[in-house]
């Protein structure tokens, strides 16, 4: 079975009755090459899947991809038997919808019951994989990317223009939302059932915290090591794996379980870059030496962005605004030219036991409102938001700044430093634009997801957050689809259903103190991981095109043309565009650098419509 594999498909009814029809071809290549056919079947279904399908006599199809597991002895027995696809089809005969209860790991599924006049369709519990939908008139298509939903000829190919709205707000497209006006995504954690032609989506799963686990450290500590192993050991089973390392807890982490459970040499690929602030290679070089891998190592080059740019804004399926992108698929590249199937990526730590630096910042500004209501609204507030003289102070400045960002309720506070929290919509965009957007959708879903953890630390809030927001709709999206096009496998050791239950089990106090981020997880790396990486600031994983496109002639004349022809597609007020051009052209060209990847990186993906 494909680790990244698709499951694609449609389904339809007509006033003649239900009919089924199995069709086992790559969904994007029937739909690009048979629009034909597919325009001729007025009345159909059909599921595509490079993973495992089952059907059976009584009509029900099944369909899965990715790397499922089953945490029930029975349904894990038929899966080894006969495939995941049979044991799905036969937990949902026996089980129905209580099926999530009983699969775990990475997956897309869909079920198509023709008796009953139902399609189910669903994701991974944190979203390890993607499922797109649309509406049709009288069904539903689906695919694992959204290029494969509009290629049915029954669905529109219309740009949402929200969505413009919400990428450059985000960077990526949130969920439910895709870029396109009729095409919605799956959320993970959530399926979605099509009975009488209409669609519901339900929660088949919340993470449930615990701030009261009496477990010694100590035991927790030996207890994640534990999840840990099984959880590489379970990736490491195809014969050619290797590693991400970028010198960070989380990479050197897996690469280190990965020397254990093989006991053999793991092959780690790292990226560099020659510009000092974003190079980590000296890290990775350690952890390297420090388990014994085979190191491979490419140093990434502005003239390698200017020759990939192009072809990876226009690979992935929706505008994608993360610089990482680039480093993400040359380090996939380099793995593949090396004869590896499948890399283990070190995804997830950070957002399960609190390694960013924003969640401890905000316990800082939690303390303003321990403060009695009285001395902050008569006394502190009237001192230092109302005298303009005192503010030029810089210490009253700092003063001013950290209560006018402590009075910002989470989880808004978090994008306080958000480019369109800024400046004003009107400074930013077309007026024409703006007046079919509504400005303050994307605060609302992150108001939404926020709130939906009843009875959670504000750090586990944030967390479950970011599970949504910073993995599903953005760090996933990016690995999944630069493996995919470096034509690799990829998996999660880190994100396993067993480690996110686990960590849903340290308290709060023991994720971040006053010692610091991840202070227990450190606590209990620390002998297996080399001291100068548990002990290293915290550093990204980003591209430093800012200083490149300064500095390098060719880069600079492609991004700045790149986003003078988006001033045509009228979405940008023409002053906004040449201001960013002019900003980054001065002494911000870090800043500026990042708005302008992002804004290149939209016009070159609608390009290819």
């Amino acid at each position: 079975m494909s680790n990244n594999g698709m499951v694609c498909g449609w389904y339809e009814t007509s006033e003649g009755g239900f009919d089924s029809q199995l069709v086992i071809k790559n969904m994007l290549q029937f739909f690009n090459k048979n629009i034909d056919t597919a325009k001729s079947i007025s009345s159909y279904s059909c599921i595509a899947s490079n993973g495992d399908i089952d059907k059976n006599t009584n009509g029900i199809v099944t369909a899965i991809s990715g790397r499922p597991s089953w945490n029930n002895r029975k349904y894990a027995n038929i899966a080894v038997d006969c495939g995941h696809a049979t044991s799905l089809r036969i937990a949902y005969q026996e089980l129905g919808l209580e099926l999530f209860d009983v699969i775990s790991g990475q997956f897309t599924i869909c079920i198509l019951d023709p008796e009953n006049e139902r399609l189910v369709l669903a994701v991974d519990k944190i979203g390890l994989q993607h499922c797109f939908y649309a509406k049709s008139k009288n069904g539903i298509v689906f695919a694992s990317r959204a290029d494969a939903v509009v290629a049915h000829p029954s669905i529109k190919k219309e740009i949402n223009t929200q969505s413009i709205y919400n990428y450059i707000y985000f960077h990526t497209i949130p969920s439910p939302d895709s870029i396109y006006t009729d095409v919605r995504k799956i959320i993970n954690g959530e399926y979605l059932l099509f009975e009488k032609n209409k669609i519901i989506t339900r929660k088949y799963w919340k993470p449930k915290f615990n701030e009261d686990n009496e477990q010694s450290i100590d035991a927790l500590g030996k207890e994640m090591l534990s999840i840990i192993e099984s959880s590489v050991s379970k990736c490491c089973d195809t014969p050619s794996v290797g590693a991400f390392l970028s010198g960070g807890l989380d990479s050197s982490t897996v690469a280190g379980m990965m020397s254990k459970v093989t006991k053999s040499p793991v092959n780690t690929f790292s990226i560099g870059f020659r510009e000092k602030d974003y190079d980590e290679i000296a890290y990775a070089r350690i952890a390297s030496n420090h388990f014994k891998t085979k190191q491979y190592e490419y140093y990434v080059t502005p003239d390698d962005v200017l020759d990939e740019i192009a072809d990876i804004a226009s690979y992935f399926d929706e505008p994608f605004g993360n610089s990482s992108a680039l480093p993400a698929y040359f380090c996939a590249k380099m793995a593949k030219k090396e004869g590896v199937e499948r890399l283990l990526a070190g995804d997830g730590g950070d957002e399960l036991f609190g390694g960013n630096e924003r969640y401890a910042k905000q316990a800082i500004f939690e303390k303003y409102q321990h403060i009695p209501a009285f001395l902050r609204e008569l006394v502190i507030e009237p001192l230092f938001l109302t005298n303009t003289i005192s503010q030029k102070i810089p210490v009253v400045k700092k003063i001013y700044s950290y209560i006018i960002q402590a009075k910002t309720p989470l989880p808004d506070r978090l994008e306080t430093y958000n480019f369109l929290h800024r400046h004003t919509a009107n400074e930013i965009f077309d007026n024409n634009f703006l007046m079919e957007v509504d400005t303050e959708a994307p605060i609302m879903n992150i108001r939404d997801t926020y709130g939906e953890i009843e009875d959670a630390s504000s750090l586990n809030n944030m967390l479950y957050l970011d599970w949504k927001k910073t993995l599903h709709d953005n760090d996933i999206v990016k690995v999944n689809r630069m493996c995919e096009k470096a034509g690799i496998q990829v998996a999660y050791p880190l994100l396993d259903d067993d480690l996110i239950n686990f960590s849903c089990r340290v308290p709060s106090n023991l994720k971040i103190n006053k010692n610091g981020l991840r202070w227990f997880y450190k606590q209990a790396i620390s002998g297996f991981l080399p001291t100068e990486i548990i002990n290293k600031s915290k550093h990204g994983f980003g591209l430093p095109f800012g200083i490149w496109t300064s500095e390098h002639a060719g880069l600079q004349d492609f991004a700045y043309n790149t986003l003078n022809e988006l001033k045509k597609r009228q979405i940008f007020a023409d002053e906004f565009i040449d201001t960013t051009i002019k900003m980054h052209k001065s002494i911000h060209a870090k800043f500026y650098g990042e708005l302008v990847w992002i804004l290149m990186m939209l016009e070159l993906w609608l390009r290819k419509l």
